[in-house]
């Protein structure tokens, strides 16, 4: 099979490679690759790890396989999943493998494109609410309004998370997005401030809460260039008011007197913890009953040229912050001299 290993030294650039076939471990699916998404972690681990590998981890396909233990998923079914990050055998392939909890049903009116956008990026979104933050779950949702600080409404991340508030009932839902704010405004936030040439933007963001109301959860998309800066200044002072960040590092800014602050990480999700990996299991299923109800939407996604060969470049692109309020997509049948019949 083909399949692509991305390079983060001395630049960031993808090659594409012959590969065996993998076989599913007992837990695992194998998934015959339709549409593979990205994220922009994809360029990050080659970078930071100095490890060429295949970092996609956004599948979406048809089941081909599956391991010994596995009883809820069988060949031929349409499906998603999010692949363990660092892993072999990820999205950016003709074939990937991944385990089964974190693989979910997608239905017939949702297209694979679609599909790929989900994984990673919405179960990031779940993580954030409702684990980092506590808050109201869409299953047992909000009884009163609880103002919540979306930073980087736009993003995928950010977007998901607009989306599963507003099924738990959460609200009023105040976005921070730039170039993306009008995409930001059509997916359910309720208040939007730009940020972009704005010296106030923790003013806008409390300029929306009632009298006497207060801005105690905020869920920071971004994590960079002082979003979190602005985020604290916009919440209440206090450590009963709680932030959840994206990315792993120092916060040197931040302080456990102001608000307590975690850093939200999807991996959890393929760790030891059997909670975590029991509401990954949960929350991607509750999102394939969605999709099928109509109750919740993928991302906007752009299908990048020429599918697996496209990888580099549209990594790139990710890097030089070129993409906005939208998922590069790869199909895998686009790729040259690729054998995979399209679908």
């Amino acid at each position: 099979m083909k399949e692509v290993i991305v390079y983060g030294h001395p630049s960031i650039r993808s090659e594409i490679i012959d590969s065996q076939i993998p076989v599913p471990g007992p837990d695992e699916v194998l998934i015959k690759v339709v549409v593979s998404g990205s994220n922009p972690k994809d360029w990050k681990y080659p970078v930071w790890t100095k490890k060429p590998h295949n970092s996609g981890d956004d599948i979406a396909g048809i089941v081909e396989t599956v391991g010994s233990n596995v009883i809820e998923f069988k060949k031929g079914d349409k499906v998603a999943a999010f692949h363990k990050m660092g892993k072999e055998h990820g999205s950016f392939a003709e074939y990937a493998t991944a385990y089964s909890y974190t693989t979910f049903l997608v239905p017939e009116s949702v297209s694979f494109e679609e599909a790929a956008t989900i994984p990673l990026a919405a179960l990031t979104a779940a993580y954030g609410l409702f684990d980092t933050l506590e808050l109201p779950t869409p299953w047992k949702p909000a009884k009163v309004e609880i103002p919540l600080l979306v930073y980087g409404a736009a993003t995928s991340v950010g977007a998901f998370a607009v989306k599963l508030a507003k099924l738990a009932g959460i609200g009023p839902i105040i976005g921070v997005a730039g170039s993306g704010v009008d995409y930001a405004k059509s997916i359910g936030n309720d208040y939007v401030v730009d940020y972009r040439n704005n010296d106030h933007i923790a003013e806008d963001i409390r300029s929306y809460l009632k009298p006497g109301q207060k801005l105690l959860y905020a869920w920071d998309t971004v994590s960079e260039q002082g979003s979190y800066i602005e985020a604290v200044k916009a919440l209440e002072p206090g450590t009963q008011s709680k932030l959840s960040l994206i990315l792993p590092g120092e916060y040197p800014e931040l302080s456990a007197d102001k608000v307590t602050f975690r850093i939200t990480m999807v991996g959890a999700a393929h760790g030891d913890e059997p909670y975590q990996r029991d509401f990954a299991y949960m929350i991607l299923r509750q999102i394939s009953k969605w999709l099928s109800e109509g109750k919740f939407t993928g991302h906007p996604s752009v299908a990048v040229e020429h599918g697996l060969a496209g990888v580099g470049e549209a990594l790139k692109d990710l890097n030089e912050g070129k993409v906005h309020a939208s998922k590069y997509v790869f199909r895998v049948a686009d790729t040259p001299n690729c054998t995979s019949a399209g679908y």
